[in-house]
């Protein structure tokens, strides 16, 4: 009688392997995946612990807080892909509301005339951070350090010189509030739940960095300058002209969201923003930014910006003392360095190999 032997299974051939290590090395490789981690965990954290998270009503609480700085923390986050600071992104979003409230209620003029002046102004504070960096070649975190002060003091000064307060005045009896309000500060609801406009705009806002970034030529520029602007300047990208537009795409989005401040509240404290501008950077970095330039994405620095979000309001829901937030803030930053090197590492050995 014949016996048949089953042949045993094939083992998986080393290149099967080789292109499973290549797929995990490269989802390693992407500069959001540490922070979209860390967001599954956070979430689920809170989740558990703080019955009051788990509502629809808070969920699109922590989407609104996370806009807020996620809006200005998109344009951070690009600048920081190419090489530089701003530490003046907090404080000029307060100056762009106190410019237009003010200005509007001193000369008793339509705010869509005050919003654009305040637009043209911010602009020129971006542009000027720019220029200054690339023409004296000063560290940006000096240069906009020194506008920081000057833009700090000159809202304090102001405002108390116009009003006689360190506020600026209600403006919503002046013409033209209702239609920016609309733009600018909308919100609508779905069932029992609220959704304002800015976590709209904070989504577009994403999306339209996400694919400059990714898919067109000035991106391309934005990785290079932020690499090696030396060689990139060699192979003729415009580096001077990169950065300084990625100066005022910080300080037009650090506008919108002074206007969207400005709208939702009527009023304005002159001595806000001051410390908002190291929750920018900290949600770029969390997001897989590097400080050192060349390298993270739109994504990412969006999920920092979701994980700033669900954290300062977790804690409050789990009614623990937001004191500690700050810490948590110091705990991620740290660890979002660490794991960024790490990735880092894992891509810059993916092109070698």
């Amino acid at each position: 009688m014949t016996q048949t032997v089953q042949a045993p299974s094939p083992s998986p051939a080393p290149a099967d392997n080789r292109v499973r290590l290549g797929l995990s090395n490269r989802l390693l490789a992407r500069p959001e995946i540490g922070a979209l981690v860390a967001a599954v965990i956070i979430f689920i954290f809170f989740f558990a612990l703080a019955p009051s998270f788990r509502s629809a009503e808070s969920f699109f609480t922590v989407l609104y807080q996370s806009s807020v700085i996620g809006i200005v923390a998109v344009g951070v986050g690009i600048l920081m892909i190419g090489g530089e600071f701003d530490l003046s992104s907090g404080v000029i979003v307060y100056t762009a509301g106190l410019f237009n409230s003010m200005f509007c209620w001193y000369y008793g003029i339509n705010l869509w005339v005050g919003a654009l002046l305040s637009l043209a102004f911010c602009l020129l504070i971006g542009f000027l951070n720019g220029y200054l960096v690339m023409r004296t070649g000063i560290p940006s975190f000096l240069i906009t350090l020194g506008t920081f002060f000057v833009l700090q003091g000159a809202n304090l000064g102001v405002t108390k010189l116009v009003t006689g307060t360190v506020s600026s005045p209600d403006i919503s009896q002046i013409a033209g509030f209702d239609s920016l309000q609309k733009v600018f500060s909308s919100s609508f609801k779905i069932g029992s739940v609220t959704i304002w406009g800015s976590v709209i705009w904070w989504i577009a806002f994403v999306a339209l960095a996400a694919w400059t970034l990714q898919r067109t030529k000035v991106g391309n520029w934005i990785f290079a300058v932020g690499g090696n602007p030396d060689s990139a300047r060699a192979v003729g990208v415009p580096v001077t002209r990169t950065k300084i537009g990625l100066f005022m795409t910080v300080s037009f989005l650090g506008w919108f969201v002074g206007m969207h401040q400005l709208y939702r509240f009527n009023t304005l404290q002159a001595g806000g923003g001051v410390g908002n501008e190291f929750l920018y950077i900290i949600a770029a970095v969390v997001g897989g930014t590097l400080l050192t330039g060349g390298f993270g994405n739109a994504i990412g620095v969006a999920i920092g910006a979701f994980i700033f979000g669900m954290t300062s309001l977790g804690i409050i829901y789990a009614g623990w003392d937001p004191n500690w937030f700050k810490a948590f803030l110091g705990v991620m930053l740290l660890l979002a360095v660490l794991v960024n090197l790490y990735v880092k590492r894992i891509s810059t050995m993916r092109k070698v190999g």
